[in-house]
């Protein structure tokens, strides 16, 4: 017997305002039924778990002692502008200048997140992340 991952929840002050956040960086929608206020609400990620979001009273402290690494289709580079864009922080800078590496942001409530090279960046520089 195993378990199976249902989804990755994520503590937060604002569940609807998050997930919204996430449903426009992954391109999914938000469950059917959520709405603003609602204290819980996923965004359905085509394959495997949903990205559930808690609303809790108290904020968050410290460093994520476990983040998303996303896999644009796009360059990083481009990739982490977009998020930017979006209202993502940029938190910390592991580009290598030959092109290795990855981006740390952090989502509107201050979540880490890792922006990796897409598969186009891997196969023009090596596969090193």
């Amino acid at each position: 017997m195993v378990s199976v991952l249902q989804n990755v929840a994520i503590d937060c002050a604002d569940a609807y305002a998050l997930a919204r956040f996430w449903s426009d960086v992954t391109g999914r929608p938000l469950h059917p039924e959520s709405r603003p206020g609602d204290p819980e609400t996923q965004v359905l990620l085509a394959e495997g778990p949903v990205l559930h979001f808690n609303q809790v009273p108290e904020p968050k402290r410290g460093k994520n002692r476990l983040h998303l690494c996303l896999r644009p289709e796009t360059s990083r580079d481009e990739e982490v502008a977009r998020l930017l864009a979006l209202g993502a922080t940029f938190v910390a800078d592991h580009r290598n200048p030959d092109g290795s590496g990855w981006a740390v942001l952090a989502d509107p409530e201050g979540n880490e997140f890792c922006v990796l090279r897409s598969v186009s960046d891997r196969a023009a520089t090596g596969a090193g992340e």
